[in-house]
């Protein structure tokens, strides 16, 4: 393995660590029939609140849980990688208030899957491009919209009655309330964009426009623009008149 690999893997191991404990309950309740889908989110029921923070780690099935791995991994090594400083926070608001969300509005019925997750990480990487408007957040919410505008389908009640559409759905107006939340939070790797190109560490701040501009009425400019003029013009006579002596 390269030394450039490795690093990389370092810097992913949490993402890594996440995908290999749900892989590890899933098996676990398949080889013991647990049954832990009651660990689920069951709407309405105080018994049910448990299951906002355990539900993103059970799936029904081995295809649930295939399906969710990848974007999964992807979606928390782009968390790692690029919003480190709202990495957790970000993570624990989304599943919290997606499960709250589907706790008080959803259908009576276990919750379960992380797919909720996967929708609110992929609101909360586009909006933070909306929001931050820096180079890389806009890359990165582009990729994540080329990569995932399939899921938008999912997020209405006319998809299959097995699948928590309102997980989706919760998980994605969450998402876009975490990237709202956090947009003011400025990584190492963003600092250049919030420094002015225009303020030098010798000097003042300068401005395009003077800091009066939208004081002064249009005559005002006006009038100003017309004594610009002026004094140019005498400056150019000026000059000619000096080179006629030479």
């Amino acid at each position: 393995m390269s030394k450039d690999i490795a690093i990389f893997l370092d810097k992913i191991k949490l993402p890594l660590a996440l995908i290999a404990i749900l892989w590890f309950i899933k098996a676990v309740d398949y080889l013991f029939d647990l049954h832990l889908k009651n660990l689920g989110i069951y709407p309405r029921d105080f018994a049910g609140l448990a299951g906002i923070f355990t539900s993103p780690f059970i799936h029904s099935n081995w295809d649930h849980l295939y399906s969710n791995t990848m974007p999964i991994l992807v979606l928390t090594s782009i968390m790692t990688l690029f919003y480190r400083k709202v990495a957790v926070s970000a993570y624990f608001t989304i599943m919290v208030g997606t499960g709250l969300l589907v706790w008080l509005f959803a259908r009576e019925s276990y919750h379960i899957g992380a797919s909720g997750m996967v929708y609110g990480l992929v609101s909360f990487v586009f909006w933070t491009g909306v929001f931050k408007k820096n180079i890389k957040s806009v890359i990165l919410g582009l990729i994540i919209v080329t990569l995932y505008s399939g899921l938008f389908t999912n997020i209405f009640p006319n998809v299959e009655e097995r699948i928590s559409w309102e997980s989706h759905m919760f998980g994605g107006l969450i998402g876009l309330f975490t990237a709202f939340i956090f947009k003011n939070v400025v990584e190492d790797d963003e600092k250049e964009y919030h420094q002015s190109p225009w303020q030098y560490d010798d000097g003042p701040r300068q401005y395009f426009l003077p800091g009066d501009v939208f004081e002064k009425t249009k005559r005002q400019r006006y009038l100003e623009y017309l004594e610009a003029e002026r004094l140019r013009i005498e400056a150019e006579r000026i000059r000619r008149e000096e080179n006629n002596y030479l």
